[in-house]
């Protein structure tokens, strides 16, 4: 069977049904396949349960509604699948760490999760034979295009992040050669923004698809590589417990980094870790 083609599938389904109450057992009915191969295949091309990328994605549609409509916060509930305003506001809460109201008096959007667009060439490279190991390499601005594309399937890991700043920033690190990218001809499997100035690796994403597959490693001694006059480097993300994170937090525990100071970034709640150069 064609995996791909499979989970492009489960993913219109899903789009189609965003405003319905879904879960597990419900998609499984509705594309016809066995729930047990549904969850392994799904969980390993998106990275996410079906549970979580169905939650982030119609919260993510109801911060799109807040921000951009005056429809009522409990119109907007039962849009997102909710029997009721409160769990709505519950689950929202949990996420986005403001109520909804809040939300929309801010009018500030940003998503949890974006439509997940499955790249048949991406697919084709994770599933060759070969020892692939493209290089890690200095990111120029022809490559913002690849960068973008791949900011969108880890924007889970990045509470608050806006894409629109966000290239503004790469533009000043591409300038500064410190965003760096791994590719391979139209795709971009990881991306990192590292400073000199602090010793802190300020962006690292990588592509689903790949993150079993020792990438994170490789950026990772490549940072140590670039930063060889800093005892340590720091990175922020999740705090314990946050309900928002997908396993970024955990990977970087097992990558070596150890807990330090409690962070509040862009009014989100953060955690800054550490990897010093013993480590």
């Amino acid at each position: 069977m064609n995996k791909r083609k499979n989970v492009s599938e489960v993913i219109c389904f899903i789009e189609e049904h965003l405003t319905e109450k879904l879960d597990l057992d419900i998609v499984a009915r509705g594309v016809h396949y066995s729930k047990y191969y549904l969850h392994r295949i799904f969980t390993n091309t998106v990275g996410l349960t079906i549970h979580d990328y169905v939650q982030r994605r119609q919260l993510t549609e109801a911060a799109k509604l807040l921000v951009f409509s005056e429809k009522p916060i409990l119109d907007i509930a039962l849009e997102a699948g909710y029997e009721s305003q409160q769990a709505f506001t519950d689950s929202f809460k949990l996420m986005y760490k403001q109520p909804p109201n809040q939300f929309r008096r801010n009018e500030v959007f940003y998503p949890l999760q974006l439509k997940f667009e499955i790249n048949e060439h991406l697919d084709l490279l994770n599933n060759k034979k070969v020892n692939l190991k493209p290089e890690i390499c200095l990111a120029t601005k022809e490559d913002i295009p690849l960068w973008m594309e791949l900011v969108q399937h880890v924007i889970d890991g990045f509470p608050n992040l806006e894409e629109k700043k966000h290239m503004q920033v790469l533009k000043r690190y591409i300038d500064e050669k410190q965003a760096f990218i791994m590719k391979d001809e139209t795709v971009a499997i990881g991306i990192m923004m590292l400073s000199h100035q602090t010793g802190s690796i300020d962006f690292l994403g990588i592509h689903p698809l790949f993150r079993n597959q020792g990438y994170t490693r490789e950026f990772l001694d490549k940072a140590i590589r670039e930063i060889l006059n800093k005892r340590q480097i720091s990175i922020t993300t999740f705090r314990e417990g946050d309900k928002a994170d997908t396993g970024y937090r955990k990977a970087l525990k097992e990558l070596g980094f150890a807990e330090a100071e409690l962070l509040t970034e862009f009014g989100y709640p953060t955690q800054r870790m550490i990897l010093s150069k013993e480590g």
